[in-house]
């Protein structure tokens, strides 16, 4: 009655609800009396394209566990984005920590002009054309938090233009 797994054919299981993203995978070494202990953080992006996106960071032994610790992070906070067709309905300037991003909604057909980071959230949320740009740092963590503050303020203005 179960799903067999042979050679022979390319079982994948159901399909996924989220598509995650591995942003950024960080190797920390620290000192300790019995030599150095080595463990691996990353950065994890997970979203279902129609308006749901999260970000996730977690630290383990291993990669792979690491990943999987995030990617369970980031599915407990998600955020629902607005969008009016394919992009954003407000422009917004955001700061978190020494991140500051501008994010500004696009005609469509433009798609998303933005850098790194900031790209794989918007396309993770289902946004397909918006102008972004990263003003402060370069560090990649807070400009993923600082893109998702900026989706969460813009959700926050939707909700007070309704009431």
């Amino acid at each position: 009655m179960g799903f067999s797994r042979n050679r022979n054919t390319n079982f994948e299981g159901p399909p996924k609800e989220f598509e995650e993203t591995v942003v950024q995978i960080n190797r920390i070494s620290k000192k300790t009396k019995g030599g150095n202990q080595i463990r691996f953080s990353a950065l994890v992006v997970v979203g279902d394209r129609k308006g749901k996106v999260g970000v996730g960071i977690a630290k383990a032994t291993d990669v792979r566990s690491a990943i999987r610790k995030s990617i369970e992070a980031a599915k407990r906070k998600m955020v629902i984005v607005p969008l009016t067709g394919t992009t954003i309905p407000y422009s917004v300037n955001e700061k978190f920590s020494a991140a500051k991003i501008l994010l500004k909604p696009a005609p469509p057909g433009s798609g998303i002009i933005a850098g790194g980071p900031m790209r794989v959230v918007l396309e993770a949320a289902g946004i397909r054309d918006a102008v972004g740009k990263i003003l402060g740092t370069k560090n990649k963590i807070s400009n993923v938090y600082a893109t998702l503050k900026a989706l969460e303020t813009i959700s926050g203005i939707v909700e007070a233009r309704r009431k």
